[in-house]
C-alpha cells in the first residue's frame, strides 16, 4: 500500500458564492461545478436526505483542489464557527505563495481578515494567517530562497 497524495480538501460552507469569490480573489480557479442528492450521496456522507451543491477550486497548475460543499439539506443547526489556534480538528488550509506581500495586500484591500502580520520563520519561511469567510483560516507561506 503507498499514498500517493492528498487529493483534494472539502470545506463546508453556508455562502457558497462568497467562499467561491474568496478563493478565486486569492488565485485558485474554478474546475468545476455540480449538484448532487439522493441515496448513495447519504450513504456517502452518513446523512438522510442529502442534497449539496459543490464548486470544485484548484490551482492554475491543478496540483491543489479544494472543494466548497454547500448542504442544502440537510442544514447545520450550529451556524459558523471562528475555531481558535487550539481548536481540536482541522485549523487551516496551507498555501505556498509568490511575494506573500502583494499576496496580502490583495487579500487585505479586499476585506479579508488578516490575524497576524507576516512574520519569518528561521531562514526558510514568510508566513502570514488570514481569514476568509465563514471562519476559513489559510495559512500562507513563502519560500526564502
Amino acid at each position: 500500500m503507498k499514498i500517493q497524495r492528498i487529493d483534494h480538501v472539502g470545506v463546508i460552507v453556508n455562502d457558497l458564492s462568497a467562499a467561491k469569490e474568496f478563493f478565486l480573489d486569492f488565485g485558485l480557479e474554478v474546475k468545476g461545478e455540480w449538484e448532487m442528492e439522493g441515496e448513495l450521496m447519504g450513504y456517502a456522507v452518513g446523512l438522510n436526505n442529502v442534497k449539496v451543491a459543490c464548486i470544485g477550486l484548484g490551482t492554475p497548475d491543478g496540483q491543489t483542489w479544494i472543494e466548497l460543499i454547500k448542504f442544502y439539506s440537510p442544514s447545520d443547526e450550529k451556524d459558523i464557527q471562528q475555531p481558535l489556534a487550539n481548536t481540536l480538528g482541522i485549523r487551516h488550509i496551507a498555501f505556498t505563495v509568490e511575494d506573500i506581500e502583494a499576496v496580502v495586500a490583495k487579500l487585505k484591500k479586499k476585506g479579508t481578515e488578516i490575524f497576524s502580520e507576516i512574520q519569518q520563520y528561521e531562514e526558510s519561511y514568510k508566513l502570514c494567517y488570514v481569514r476568509g469567510p465563514e471562519g476559513i483560516i489559510l495559512e500562507l507561506a513563502e519560500e526564502i530562497k
